[in-house]
């Protein structure tokens, strides 16, 4: 991560008057906070009970929807303040004094969260976003494909409709299945890889759907689509892009584990970490493809600006800009939590709470849960349609019951729950008794 040694600021300290005033600047000790945040009880990461009560979030209400827009841990809003308060004492100052190392300490995180090299990371703010720039950049020709799915969410959707608008690509929707509580892997990947032509170059697919609760086969449609592109110049293999964020932060695996050729996430749901943040991670050689849309501010792209370097900077999914550094730079917390936590202990405490929530409302006569009750083929996410009940006014009566819900923003709707490690089995057999009174 060489690049990342060399701040933009100390490239253009060594040729502008200006930014050499704002490194004397920077020479300043980080500013003393005088109203701290308050102490939390220190981290046992053994003990869920105490990860539960790192939060904020109202214990008294059982919080099943805390995945749509989080609320991030101690350590991370404490951090968050932090930077904040520095950043409002001394903009400029905190800034410079900051900039040089978050980032690169934010790549390494990233990285071994991850498993892997931190280069292969980008920040952006959100999932929508990313794909945004991903599918917006990604090099394609007239007459290239895309192929997603009928149960991609509208954020892939519109960027790829928005691609076709522009440059004349072609993008075709497959189904992979009838019903998500009966679907299999080999359907699902034997459905995808039958719509493959000779013209795609970008399978889309969304690695838990927001819809259903159901969990991609992302590792057998990557294997799939080795072997589709095996004999095929590199320009010509198809892509596999893979929206992320429902498992990221939910299930233990990691690009590798996944073999998918980028990786869209939002940090701030399954993650809990700062709202508005979040990644791309793509493969080097994926990467070789991509055309940026928003100019980078990372040091090689103003190395060639100013004709310091008079190569182009490696292709970067990190829109340039000033953004909310004080959210930024705490994702680096959030990753540290989960490193307390392992990736595996989190996934298997989410997996183990949504078996006991899809077995209870199973069980509940006039409940149809949608969500596959295999392991394999599912997360944190538990859908179900009430036959009594539509899903929005099924959310208001569970609220009453102080169970926090969602619905799917799609149609059909359903209700949606989301366990996490905010949720504990109480909270899963409270969501079951109450179900089963309104139902």
């Amino acid at each position: 991560m060489g690049e990342l040694s060399v701040s933009r600021r100390g490239l253009l300290g060594g040729l502008t008057a200006t930014a050499a005033l704002g490194a004397l600047s920077a020479c300043d000790a980080d500013p003393v906070i005088e109203n701290p945040p308050p102490v939390y009880a220190p981290l046992d990461p053994s003990d869920w009970a105490s990860v539960r009560h790192q939060f904020l979030l109202d214990t008294g209400r059982s919080q099943f929807a805390a995945f749509v827009f989080a609320s991030p841990p101690a350590e991370v809003r404490a951090a968050i303040a932090r930077h904040r308060d520095g950043l409002d004492r001394d903009t400029v100052g905190y800034l410079h004094a900051q900039e040089e190392n978050a980032r690169q300490r934010l790549h390494l995180a990233a990285g071994k969260y991850l498993g892997g090299s931190g280069d292969q990371v980008y920040f952006t703010d959100s999932t929508t976003m990313g794909l945004g720039l991903l599918y917006g950049g990604i090099a394609l020709r007239p007459g290239d494909e895309v192929l997603t799915t009928e149960h991609d969410f509208y954020s892939t959707h519109e960027s790829l409709r928005l691609r076709a608008a522009r440059d004349g690509v072609t993008v075709r929707r497959v189904r992979l299945f009838a019903e998500p509580a009966t679907a299999s892997a080999d359907q699902i990947v034997q459905a995808l890889t039958k719509a493959l032509t000779p013209a795609t170059r970008i399978v889309a697919v969304t690695w838990v759907h927001s819809s259903t609760g159901l969990r991609m086969p992302i590792r057998a449609v990557a294997d799939a689509l080795a072997a589709h592109n095996r004999d095929l110049p590199p320009q010509r293999r198809a892509l596999l892009c893979v929206d992320g964020v429902h498992g990221f932060g939910a299930v233990d695996a990691g690009p590798a584990e996944l073999g998918c050729d980028f990786l869209v996430s939002g940090c701030h749901k399954w993650l809990f970490g700062p709202r508005g943040t979040g990644l791309v991670w793509g493969r080097p050689e994926a990467w070789a493809r991509f055309r940026p849309t928003i100019p980078t501010f990372e040091t090689a792209g103003f190395a060639h600006w100013l004709g310091v370097d008079p190569a182009l900077p490696a292709p970067s999914a990190s829109p340039g800009g000033y953004h909310s550094f004080e959210h930024l730079w705490a994702l680096e917390q959030a990753f540290d939590f989960h490193a307390a936590l392992t990736r595996r202990r989190v996934a298997e405490r989410t997996a183990t709470l949504a078996t006991r929530l899809k077995e209870g409302l199973a069980g509940i006569s006039g409940v149809r849960v949608v969500t596959p009750r295999s392991a394999e083929l599912s997360a944190g996410l538990v859908c179900c349609a009430l036959e009594a009940m539509n899903p929005g006014a099924a959310v208001s009566a569970l609220l009453g019951k102080d169970v926090v819900a969602s619905t799917t923003p799609y149609d059909p709707s359903y209700l949606r729950f989301g366990t996490s490690i905010v949720t504990n089995e109480a909270d899963v057999d409270r969501a079951v008794a109450a179900v089963r009174e309104i139902s």
